[in-house]
């Protein structure tokens, strides 16, 4: 029986979202194949996330102690294999995230195993679809070895449901190496907005802000909306990296997208192109942009958003 071993991510003894939209591509897996599926939870604050991860599973792994505070590829990467191998895991699953991104290629080398990377969909046991030339082709590619490691794009799997009864939280000795790396600090981003990737509406800016964000922040708070920025704006320098969305960014899929002076480049479409509602406003009529659009609508943004804005404080 085929043992599906799913790295889940946290922060602060807190899951993150897309560990649960992996947990479904994991199910999808035990489905296609058979199985059975276990959890493990890495650093600082993995047992309190692991108690929230056992809502869902009935087993999950802790690693926690020394050397593995701090989510270092070298140690966390470690930790899984050691993981891996003490569950005897025939497929390790986790979310493309950053941190996913980071560990995977690791793990896949030292279980010598086959990668399918940031998947979209589960086609059987050993195949599955992934995005290539920014989401104009879709491929099903088939991994052939022992073991295989799985990235899932979040955006295109909803959350786990919780179990009927909860599950058991064991700790997992595993004894850190010494990595070559070392941890120097972590500066986070402060924000009372919700997180880009995690939140259910989104308000971007494109080049056609001139810089100019206020009428996207204020749009945003009134619908406690994340900022997102296309990438135009983050290379002149308007807007952090981390706001960026699209192929060479951050991959959304919310409730609700609005595209404000957004051209829609290809590579700006696929990080957003999944999500559930889109809304462009932009002073060009020809803008690729409203091909993918549920509604357009073409205003200056500067005269548009503020509206928008006064009539959902209205509504509120």
């Amino acid at each position: 029986m085929a043992t599906i071993l799913l790295i889940a991510e946290q922060a602060h003894g807190h899951l993150k979202k897309a560990t649960l939209s992996a947990l479904t591509a994991a199910q999808q897996l035990a489905q296609k194949g058979g199985g059975q599926i276990q959890a493990v939870v890495i650093g600082a604050g993995a047992a309190q996330s692991a108690q929230e991860l056992a809502a869902y599973l009935p087993t999950v792994h802790a690693v926690e102690g020394g050397g593995f505070e701090h989510a270092l590829a070298e140690t966390h990467a470690a930790a899984a294999v050691e993981a891996a191998k003490k569950v005897g895991a025939t497929d390790v699953v986790l979310a493309a995230t950053a941190y996913g991104k980071d560990i995977a290629p690791r793990i896949a080398a030292k279980l010598a195993a086959g990668v399918a990377s940031d998947i979209l969909a589960v086609v059987s046991a050993n195949q599955f679809k992934r995005a290539m030339w920014a989401g104009n082709a879709i491929a099903t590619v088939e991994v052939t070895t022992p073991v295989k490691v799985v990235s899932v794009r979040a955006t295109e799997f909803p959350a786990a449901q919780k179990s009927g009864s909860p599950g058991a939280v064991q700790q997992l000795g595993v004894t850190a190496p010494a990595p070559k790396t070392k941890f120097i600090e972590f500066n986070e981003v402060k924000s009372a907005r919700p997180e880009l990737t995690e939140a259910s509406v989104v308000v971007s800016g494109g080049r056609g802000t001139k810089g100019d964000f206020k009428p996207i922040e204020a749009l945003a708070d009134v619908l406690n909306a994340a900022v997102g920025a296309s990438r135009a704006v983050v290379d002149a320098g308007w807007q952090p990296n981390d706001l960026q969305v699209g192929q060479t960014g951050k991959v959304v899929a919310p409730k609700l997208y609005i595209a404000a002076g957004i051209s829609g480049a290809i590579q700006h479409l696929a990080g957003m192109k999944g999500s559930k509602t889109i809304v462009a406003i932009n002073k060009d009529a020809e803008a690729p942009i409203f091909q993918v659009a549920d509604y357009g609508l073409v205003a200056d943004l500067f005269k548009a958003l503020p509206e928008l804005t006064e009539e959902v404080k209205k509504l509120k």
